[in-house]
């Protein structure tokens, strides 16, 4: 159960952050509307100055202002990639920050007490086949359960433990076996 929750968080987190990026994305919207325009007049403007330039004795000179003009609208559409530039870093940048915390708190904090569970649950499953594994547990149920749980099991666990009586020993193993999360 605690696994689908972790994935679960981890799934949310990925939804909320490509959220957050497609969000952040339409603020380069206007840059891309810069830039065209940029583009659109660069163009026309570059080629008006070189249609003028062929007019005997003035072109030069009315083709001047337009050369101007045209760098101006290609300067203007630098402007519009430079925003759509600046929106794309602030996306990635808000996407990874909203990601950090969330995975990190998976992978170094869930994930190593999640290994060390599988550790102890694998050992404690082959353990509890054998008689001797069974009384290996019951043994670390009488040292690590609290008293209050070993009370129901028999007045003296302890001794009926030393003495090997099965149901005893049995009930030990699956108190601690139950305590790491697995059946008896």
């Amino acid at each position: 159960m605690t696994d689908l929750l972790v994935l679960a968080w981890v799934v949310f987190w990925i939804w909320a952050a490509t959220k957050v990026y497609d969000t952040v994305q339409k603020l380069a919207v206007p840059g891309q509307k810069i830039e065209g325009a940029g583009v659109g007049m660069a163009g026309g403007l570059s080629d008006a100055g070189d249609k003028v330039d062929n007019v005997p004795a003035v072109g030069d000179a009315l083709a001047s202002p337009l050369d101007q003009a045209a760098g101006a609208a290609e300067s203007l559409a630098d402007a519009g990639r430079a925003q759509q530039e600046a929106v794309q870093n602030l996306a990635v940048t808000l996407v990874v920050l909203l990601l950090i915390v969330p995975l990190a708190l998976v992978l170094f904090v869930w994930l190593p007490l999640r290994v060390r569970w599988i550790r102890r649950a694998t050992f404690a499953t082959s353990l509890r086949r054998g008689r001797g594994g069974r009384d290996l547990l019951a043994l670390r149920a009488l040292a690590n359960q609290p008293l209050r749980r070993l009370a129901p099991i028999h007045a003296d666990p302890a001794s009926a433990w030393r003495d090997g009586e099965e149901s005893v020993v049995n009930s030990l193993a699956a108190l601690e076996l139950r305590t790491l999360g697995l059946r008896s």
